[in-house]
């Protein structure tokens, strides 16, 4: 494809960024304008010569300005097929001058719903008509139009004109990204929708943008990107890396787990993960303090995992960060000092990032289709209280001091793979064994991990236990207290075997599996 030379553009935006000096570099290379209302009342303010669309249309804005564009004089000019002598005669007939390019950007529909507090009525008037159908009018006849759907494109699409017209391969990427945008805005519209129908939507269209290549997957021979889904700004999208090499497929994942983990803890806390599962838990009065009991839980596991903290690394703390092999360091600041310090180890990854939320669906992959979920959460109240769904079913009465060691417990519990068993003691976890295929078999490695330590420690289950021999193997190693969600058939031989043992024993209702 030839380059297309640009002697008319219709530009309609909502986004009036660099829109005079873009305007004024289309006029300096002979380009006529053509604008909507307020895109129009902006280019005069500047001095810019335009020309308004109802001049073309010959027919007024109306509606409230949601009919303007849509007009045959308007997209006539559009889809004319250049190179086809019979579209040539229409327009000629018709008194209709061609337009090379079309600048477009839509109503601000996504910013809308992020900032929240918008009616119904208020969210449909952000749904943009004109605007797309300009776009994908203009995309579709790339042959002999450009696109142009955000002012990051402006620079490049004044240069093009500058040198002579816009090349055919440009045309068709500015295609593409018009295409491209379109389809995520109506996405944004249909899970919007979908939300107002309910809590999981019958149905979905996701938009994802390629954030960055990475060099390989899970493993080397795997090829992998890293994608956010549009009009989006999550904790690792907005993260600030103070140093290191490049995120890769597997840091991006266990930094999620152990980022996501640390956060439901109130009290200074750290967190290191290993292959998506914790290795280390611990809550203490400061980060320095959290770290060193949490990498006492599993110092082997721990070497070359990822750590995460809900408080401000300090020296004290990044001195012993560095004395270990970590891949990935992230908290919600760090300090100059500790900054410093951090930097003798070149390739540690040092992140900053706010906390995660919880609003989107968690999606699992499956053979062209996936499964959709609403993120599992923990719902505890305030240390020192039962919480309402959780019953304390064993003749050991519940102390205060117990319940916090079993609200510690079980969200780390909620946070391992299932089947997972929860070693705590002193709010630290000092046995974890997580993705057992069964049940019996992740109490033994958390209790072969927790050693001694388990004697006067609680455990936490994901699920509940369907025979007493799990329960059995934490009395005699001398665990006091443990907490599952019930419902088994043989939940009153589990409470029999507790209180033979003098544990305590907390049924929540409800299960916390992770596959």
């Amino acid at each position: 494809m030839s380059r297309t030379k640009v002697r008319r553009a219709l530009l309609s935006v909502s986004d009036k960024t660099g829109l005079l000096d873009f305007a004024g570099q289309l006029v300096a290379a002979g380009v006529e304008i053509v604008a909507s209302g307020g895109t129009a009342r902006v280019l005069r303010s500047g001095g810019i010569a335009v020309t308004a669309v109802d001049s073309v249309t010959g027919f007024p804005e109306m509606l409230d300005g949601r009919v303007k564009t849509l007009h045959p004089h308007i997209h006539g000019a559009i889809l004319a097929d250049i190179g086809n002598p019979e579209h040539r005669n229409e327009l000629y007939d018709k008194n209709l001058t061609p337009i090379q390019l079309v600048v477009v950007n839509l109503y601000p529909f996504e910013d809308g719903l992020a900032q929240g507090g918008l009616t119904a009525d208020e969210a449909a008037e952000l749904i943009d008509i004109g605007g797309p159908t300009m776009l994908r009018a203009a995309a579709k006849n790339h042959k002999w139009v450009g696109v142009v759907t955000s002012p990051e494109q402006y620079a490049a699409v004044a240069a093009e004109i500058a040198d002579g017209g816009l090349r055919g391969n440009f045309r068709r990427d500015l295609a593409r990204e018009a295409f491209y945008r379109t389809a995520r805005y109506d996405a944004a519209i249909v899970e919007w929708l979908e939300g107002l129908a309910g809590d999981v939507p019958q149905r979905m269209v996701l938009a994802f943008d390629q954030v960055a290549e990475l060099r390989y997957g899970e493993n080397p021979h795997q090829s992998a990107a890293l994608f956010a889904e549009g009009g989006t700004k999550s904790w690792w999208q907005s993260m600030e890396q103070l140093q290191g090499k490049d995120m890769s497929f597997n840091n991006y994942l266990d930094t999620e787990a152990a980022w996501r983990l640390v956060n439901d803890f109130a009290d200074p806390s750290a967190v290191i993960v290993k292959h998506a599962n914790p290795c280390g838990v611990a809550s203490r009065d400061s980060i320095q303090e959290a770290f060193i009991t949490a990498w006492e839980c599993d110092p082997l596991s721990a070497f070359g995992g990822v750590i995460a903290v809900n408080g401000k690394i300090d020296e004290p703390a990044a001195r012993l960060i560095v004395e270990n092999f970590v891949e990935v360091v992230i908290a919600p600041s760090v300090a100059d000092g500790a900054i410093e310090i951090l930097a003798r180890k070149k390739n540690l990854r040092v992140l900053v990032a706010k906390p995660p939320g919880n609003d989107d669906l968690d999606l699992r992959r499956l053979e062209h289709g996936f499964v959709a979920q609403d993120r599992d959460q923990l719902d505890l109240p305030l240390p020192g209280k039962l919480p309402a769904d959780w019953e304390s079913v064993g003749d050991r009465p519940l102390s205060a001091d117990l319940l916090i060691e079993l609200r510690f417990a079980w969200t780390v519990a909620a946070h391992a793979k299932s089947n997972a068993i929860v070693v705590v003691r002193d709010r630290a976890a000092v046995g974890i064994g997580a993705g057992d295929q069964s049940r019996v078999g992740a109490a033994q490695r958390a209790l072969a991990q927790a050693g001694e330590r388990a004697y006067g420690a609680v455990v936490a289950s994901d699920g509940f236990f369907p025979f007493r021999d799990g329960v059995d193997q934490l009395g005699a190693a001398g665990v006091v207290a443990v907490v599952e969600p019930g419902g088994s058939m043989r939940d009153e031989d589990v409470v029999k075997a507790a209180d033979e043992h003098h544990m305590a024993i907390v049924f929540t209702s409800r299960r916390h599996f992770k596959h």
